[in-house]
This record gives structure tokens, C-alpha cells and sequence, in this order.
């Protein structure tokens, strides 16, 4: 058995396995959006992309990168660092601790923010920062409190998204610098001291009290803009229809009056008798309305004259209607003797 372990075989194996360890260490598999920045004697050689790659150990290795992430436990945040190998190329989301920020009118507020970034260039994110994670953390920070710094209290919760673009645009250059692109930027938490939470809750309710006040005074004056055109449409109405009831009046009085005229002749004795009775008649009419107003009645003398006319009218020719319905009928029976002769 001994005769089969010589040196040479000792030797073979020793290289067989300085070979396989050789390869186990030389052999490396990078998975899909990682990459592998390998230096050779300490200086940069080239870019591992996703697949399988060969190293030479002991010259070549991988430069790793600083990460530092952040654990929420409860309400507090506890930072993590770590040197990582394989640089994960995908997006990355960093939610770091909220941030003390004082506003224009002198208000502090502490901002929660989250930052999305994606390393593009691993070369530069090794060797252009120390610390690329925490580089980029301080410059949201600081940017943050840049932007949050120009605005007052009430902008800042109506424009969060005007506040995220501006921090992108202002951290995009000095990031590109490092192989690092900001995709977005979110505030996630605003949150202020109690004394001006209390204020904006009072300024909220004093608000819409006074938009209910405007709305409700809004609506009388709608009321009243429509109800004062109602009764101007009403009024004309009104007085149209009493224009036209007032000249059919007139029409009828003045066909009355020619009829009358008409048939008692047209002397000016008889136009004055039937003046004076027309004018009696509106006297008698207006009487009872005078009655309303008191006991007494006070006659003028020339309703006097105008009634002793009115009796004198009678007594000779009878009423006016009497005397304009003998007319007709007159003036039916010759009508009708014309008739009869004509057709004999």
C-alpha cells in the first residue's frame, strides 16, 4: 500500500487541489442588476457585469462599497452600514429620519422624506465618494432644508410636489458626479408643534364660517335680485293690462256716446244734456266710495246741477239706453218695411 504513495503522487495532488481551489476562488457568478468592480494590485481593472466571470485570487478582488441603510424600529431609526461587493444596480429607496426645517415666518416643522436613487456608474460611486450612501443622504438633508427654507407654512402643504422637484432639480448635478441619478423625491411626514397646529385648526374653522357666511349672503342678494324682478315684471303687467282694460273703457264709453248722440240728433243742446248725464252717472258711481271714509258727505254744487239734469233727461227722453234701444228698433222696422216693399 505504500508502494502506491510515492512524492510524485503527494505533489500531483497538492497541485490538483491548488487548482480547484484556485478555480473556486477565480470562478465568480454575478446575478441579474449586479455588478462586480474588480481592482488588480490595488488599482481599477474593469467592470464585472450579471453572468459567470473568472478573477485571478490574489491579484484580482473585488472593491467594495459602503452602504448604510435605516431600520425602523417603532418610531425611531437606526442606521446599518455595511461594505457590500456587489453593487446592486437597481432602484433604491432611502427613507431617512425626519428632519427639523424652519420655514419663512419662522415656523419649525420636521419633514419625513424618502429619496429613490439608482446607481448608473459604479466606477464612480467607488472611487468619486468615500461614503456614497451617506453622501447622498446629507445632500437631501441639506437640500431639504434648503428649498423648505424659502417657503412659508401654508405653501408648503399646498405644494408638496412643487417642493420634491425643486430638491430633484437642485441634487440631480452634484449626484450625477458620483455615478448616482435621483429618480424622485417624496415628503412623506410634516409634522409642527402643537401650539400651530391648534392656530391652523382656529384659521381652518374661522375660514368656512366666513366662505358659509359669503355663500349664505350670496344667496339673499340672488333672492332678492330675483324677487324684485318678479314684481317688476309683475308691476308692468299689471299696468299693461290696465292700459288696455282703461282704453277698452274709453272705446266703449265713446261707442256709447255716438250711439246716444246719434239717435237724439246731433245739436249742441242735445250733445250738452247727454255730457251732463254721462258725467251724473260717474258722480252716482263714486258716492259710495266717498261714503267709506266718514259720515258726511260733502256734494259739489256742480254734481247738484249735474243731477237735476240727469232728472231732467229722464223726464223728457228717458234714460240714454232707452233711447238708444228705440233707435235700433226704429231703425230695425224701417229696415224691415224697406225690406217688404222691395219684394212686392
Amino acid at each position: 500500500m505504500e508502494a502506491f504513495i510515492t512524492p510524485g503522487l503527494v505533489l500531483s495532488l497538492v497541485f490538483v487541489v491548488i487548482g480547484i481551489f484556485i478555480i473556486a476562488k477565480g470562478l465568480v457568478i454575478v446575478r441579474q442588476s449586479e455588478v462586480m468592480v474588480i481592482e488588480r494590485l490595488g488599482s481599477f481593472n474593469r467592470v464585472l457585469e450579471s453572468g459567470v466571470n473568472i478573477i485571478i485570487p490574489f491579484i484580482e478582488r473585488p472593491r467594495p462599497i459602503t452602504m448604510i441603510r435605516y431600520v425602523r424600529m417603532g418610531e425611531d431609526y437606526h442606521p446599518v452600514t455595511s461594505d457590500e461587493t456587489r453593487i446592486d444596480r437597481r432602484e433604491t429607496v432611502m427613507d431617512f429620519p425626519g428632519q427639523p426645517v424652519v420655514t419663512t415666518d419662522n415656523v419649525t416643522v420636521k419633514i419625513n422624506g424618502a429619496l429613490y436613487y439608482q446607481i448608473i456608474d459604479p466606477r464612480r460611486a467607488v472611487y468619486e465618494v468615500a461614503n456614497m450612501s451617506q453622501a447622498v443622504e446629507v445632500l437631501a438633508k441639506t437640500t431639504l432644508r434648503s428649498v423648505v427654507g424659502k417657503m412659508e407654512l401654508d405653501k408648503l402643504f399646498e405644494s408638496r410636489s412643487e417642493v420634491n422637484n425643486a430638491i430633484q432639480a437642485e441634487m440631480e448635478e452634484p449626484a450625477s458626479k458620483w455615478g448616482v441619478k435621483l429618480t424622485r423625491v417624496e415628503v412623506q411626514d410634516i409634522s409642527m408643534p402643537e401650539e400651530v397646529e391648534e392656530a391652523m385648526r382656529l384659521q381652518m374653522a374661522a375660514e368656512r364660517k366666513r366662505r358659509a357666511t359669503v355663500t349664505e349672503a350670496e344667496g339673499e342678494k340672488s333672492a332678492a335680485i330675483a324677487m324684485a324682478q318678479g314684481q317688476r315684471e309683475s308691476a308692468i303687467l299689471n299696468a299693461q293690462g290696465d292700459k288696455e282694460s282703461a282704453i277698452l273703457r274709453a272705446q266703449g264709453e265713446q261707442e256709447s256716446i255716438r250711439l246716444v248722440l246719434s239717435a237724439m240728433g246731433d245739436s249742441e243742446q242735445n250733445k250738452q244734456t247727454v255730457i251732463g248725464y254721462l258725467l251724473g252717472q260717474s258722480y252716482i258711481k263714486v258716492l259710495p266710495n266717498m261714503a267709506k271714509d266718514g259720515e258726511r258727505i260733502f256734494v259739489p254744487y256742480e254734481s247738484s246741477a249735474l243731477l237735476g239734469s240727469m232728472g231732467m233727461f229722464r223726464e223728457l227722453t228717458g234714460s240714454p239706453e232707452d233711447v238708444v234701444r228705440q233707435s235700433l228698433q226704429r231703425d230695425g222696422l224701417r229696415a224691415g218695411v224697406l225690406g217688404s216693399a222691395a219684394d212686392a
